[in-house]
This record gives structure tokens, C-alpha cells and sequence, in this order.
């Protein structure tokens, strides 16, 4: 994953909104987005999210 962004709608921090303009969130950022938050991250810092954490039973 060092290379690539990760994937939110694996993380459990991850929520879909009820915002039609901004349909994904993340609670550790607080970031809502019509983007994945990873991508927005990623343009705000050019890092990737370090708060990623798998949800659980996913592989």
C-alpha cells in the first residue's frame, strides 16, 4: 500500500453521508467529499491517510 492510496471504503472510519454533493466522509478527518477522503488527504498533504485501519473481517 506504500504506493497507493488506500481504499476508504475499507477503513473504519469511513461513512457515507446523507449530503448528495458530499456523499463520503471521514471521522478522523472530518473531511466530507464527493472523492474518496484518501484522495483528498493525499492532495491536501501529498502523503497518503495515516490513520487508515482495516475494518474488520476484510482482508
Amino acid at each position: 500500500m506504500k504506493g497507493t492510496a488506500p481504499n476508504c471504503l475499507k477503513c473504519v472510519h469511513f461513512r457515507i453521508t446523507w449530503e448528495p454533493a458530499f456523499p463520503r466522509s471521514c471521522l478522523v478527518f472530518g473531511i466530507k467529499s464527493k472523492n474518496l477522503p484518501s484522495l483528498e488527504v493525499f492532495a491536501a498533504n501529498g502523503r497518503h491517510c495515516p490513520s487508515f485501519e482495516l475494518k474488520p473481517g476484510l482482508s
